[in-house]
């Protein structure tokens, strides 16, 4: 029986490739999304379609009785091995401006959608004493960044939990990273980076592909990275 892995945010640019990745190595894949299940379920239709197999969860990952109920739904035919705490927003703005608002709404999305979401399938990973938690960061943490302190401090925290968590887990077979992407072609970075922006700040000289950030973690998924764990790992074509 192939392992179930759970993405949240399935829907966006990385999270779409994430789910695209694992469903080619063999996982059963279900993909999360709050507000975009048209995307969603044109994702699972386009997975299924080329033999790989894949479902739609819709939930608030900011809501930690609906995400429970959820889970603890998808978990009745099986527990999620693989989870992929990739849903994230950003909001950017200047400290002094920043609305209380955007900082809460940032870092509801991607810190406590980690506490719910995680908490919620990390004992039945541990009761079969294999599992993969891969948390998509940013370089944001790592660098900082003008106009996102919010989403900056948000990853960075993260990075934190990640090392603690994986310390707790690492005797029951589980392993815990962060992957921290740079600048990399999405709808949301189109908005923000144009191409001489990337070329400015990018030693690469290019955004990278969200399949490359895909084949990373598809790598931490599998057994061949059973002994990874705790690392936050970037992708950013040298930025740092």
């Amino acid at each position: 029986m192939s392992k179930r892995a759970l993405v949240t945010g399935g829907s966006g640019g990385i999270g779409a490739a994430i789910c695209q990745r694992l469903a080619e190595d063999g996982f059963e894949v279900i993909i999360h999304t709050h507000r975009n299940f048209t995307k969603a379920a044109a994702l699972a239709d386009a997975i299924r379609a080329v033999g790989g197999c894949a479902e739609v969860s819709v939930f608030d990952v900011t809501d930690r009785e609906m995400t429970n109920l959820a889970v603890q739904a998808l978990m009745d035919t099986g527990p999620i091995q693989v989870l992929v705490n990739n849903a994230g927003v950003h909001d950017d703005a200047a400290f002094p401006a920043l609305d209380p608002r955007q900082w809460h709404d940032v870092v509801d999305v991607s810190l406590n959608g980690f506490f719910h979401v995680t908490q919620a399938v990390l004992m039945p990973m541990i009761r079969t004493r294999w599992g993969r938690i891969i948390n998509i960061t940013s370089v944001s943490a790592l660098m900082g960044n003008r106009g996102q302190v919010n989403y900056a401090a948000a990853k960075g925290a993260l990075h934190s939990a990640t090392k603690s968590l994986a310390l707790e887990v690492a005797s029951r077979g589980i392993t815990v990273n962060a992957v921290a992407p740079g600048v990399i072609e999405t709808e949301m970075s189109a908005q923000t980076f144009d191409s001489a922006r990337v070329a400015r700040i990018v030693p690469m000289g290019r955004a990278g592909h969200p399949a490359e950030v895909a084949y990373l973690v598809g790598f931490l998924a599998s057994e061949r990275a059973a002994y990874i764990s705790g690392q936050v790992i970037s992708i950013n074509g040298a930025m740092v």
